[in-house]
């Protein structure tokens, strides 16, 4: 493909992205599929102009608006703007890209040249730029993200910008790390140990996974570092019986299974029969016997109360405005809205009132959601604990330190992790037990920050 061929597909994708729900990853995904003709070299350009946009939007917006207060932010204005700011084409590279020849651009036109003329040469970061437009975030997230973040805010929405690497969890079922590491290296693919989970692997380079003997063997999934952390924390065990009550399809799953040894029951829920299904191929690739899946109508389905207090785990990978996963997810940021917020939350609150009935006496309760917004973290836990005598918040250091065998690189009760500071994605993670019958009736309510129980249990 010309430049100008590659200029015009991220144009038209860009397009297609913003008018639609569908995530950005499988829209180019599936372009990719239908134009096999492109080369690694034309899918790299083409997903460099385009997540220079998704990652960069604000700013480029902002920029369109005061050196050309005329044009509109529209797919065409917003790439021609991205290829002069953020990949720091030329003027007249961007002039000549835009011939209108077959599969290329329409030239530009003098306001279009203007345009570019005014950027080329541009930094990216202007200070005048607002503090959400120079750090590309929704402004209305400001005071939420400020709140959470305080003075480290621009340095935490900077790393949401970065491109995030691909982590692979190695299944332990099949394989150890060492191993998995050498098999990659056998394909030629370089991988590094992950800093906190030990079964997890990053690679740094763009890699056609699904073409690996090492992935079809089922030795290794996809599975972001602090996704793997969040599940280690369950501490399933061999012979448990544990519940994922939104399985999705299956990561978590995967990984909880592993951590039993396919010893036990474990029953992936979800309302969507269709995202189940597609965890059947990765629960038999991996080797895992030990699912059970399970449609569930509703949060409050029957089966809820039908199986009340008889799991030791109940892991509650809850949906959530998916702020953790900017890095990879970078057009999420510009769809959400206050409205998707409020929603998520009072269905947050519901999910794990419901599935919390699963936990039996000694049980854990585990929440995780990929936010950094406290609106559905903390102020989750603190809201159920206020309401629910007899579940208590477990020290989430000690239950590292008991997992992991080293300090919790994080202070608090409850677990908050970072691109800037871990390297992972965002992560939430909080881990509640339901006290004993007995002990429960015997303590009055404490508040929902102290409310708290020793990692022993």
């Amino acid at each position: 493909m010309t430049p100008g061929a590659r200029v015009q597909a991220a144009i038209e994708l860009i397009g297609e992205i913003e008018s639609t729900t569908t995530p950005a990853d499988d829209i180019v995904g599936g372009f990719f599929r239908r134009h096999r003709f492109a080369g690694s070299k034309d899918r790299a350009a083409i997903s460099e102009h385009i997540y220079g946009v998704l990652r960069r939007r604000a700013a480029i917006d902002w920029y369109i608006a005061r050196v050309a207060p005329g044009l509109p932010a529209s797919p065409r204005n917003r790439v021609l703007s991205a290829l002069a700011l953020v990949e720091g084409w030329r003027a007249e590279v961007i002039d000549r890209a835009c011939d209108g020849d077959r599969f290329r651009p329409v030239p530009l036109d003098r306001n279009e040249r203007a345009l570019v003329e005014a950027l080329a040469g541009k930094m990216l970061e202007h200070p005048e730029m607002p503090l959400p437009v120079r750090c590309n975030y929704p402004a209305w997230l400001d005071p939420a993200l400020t709140r959470r973040f305080g003075s480290a805010i621009g340095a935490e929405m900077a790393a949401m910008n970065g491109a995030a690497p691909l982590d692979l969890r190695v299944n332990q079922l099949k394989s150890n790390r060492a191993d998995a590491r050498k098999a990659l290296a056998a394909e030629g693919v370089e991988a590094v140990p992950t800093t906190f989970a030990p079964t997890g692997l990053r690679v740094y380079e763009r890699i056609p996974l699904s073409t690996l003997d090492v992935f079809r063997s089922g030795r290794v999934e996809v599975q972001d570092e602090g996704s793997q952390l969040a599940a280690l924390l369950a501490q399933a065990e061999p012979g448990m019986r544990v519940v994922d009550f939104c399985a999705g399809a299956g990561g978590k799953t995967l990984a909880l299974a592993a951590q039993m040894k396919n010893k036990g029951h474990l029953v992936a829920c979800d309302i969507s029969a269709k995202r189940l299904e597609r965890s059947g191929t990765r629960l038999r690739r991996a080797g895992i016997s030990n699912v059970e899946r399970r449609e569930l109508t509703t949060e409050r389905d029957k089966w809820v109360k039908r199986h009340e207090m008889s799991f030791d785990r109940v892991f509650v990978d809850a949906p959530c405005t998916g702020t953790g996963t900017w890095r990879r997810n970078p057009d999420a940021k510009w769809r959400l809205g206050p409205r998707d917020l409020a929603e998520l939350v009072d269905l947050q609150a519901r999910i794990l009132d419901s599935a919390a009935r699963l936990a039996k006496p000694g049980g854990r309760v585990i929440y995780a959601t990929c936010s950094l917004l406290a609106d559905e973290n903390d102020q989750q836990i603190e809201g159920f604990l206020a309401t629910h005598a007899e579940f208590a918040l477990m020290p989430i250091g000690e239950i590292w330190r008991d997992t992991f065998g080293r300090p919790c690189p994080e202070p608090g009760d409850m677990l908050h992790l970072t691109p800037c500071r871990h390297g992972t994605d965002g992560f939430f993670v909080a881990v509640l037990v339901r006290r004993a019958v007995a002990e429960a009736a015997a303590e009055p309510l404490a508040p929902a920050t102290g409310d708290r129980v020793d990692a022993a249990i």
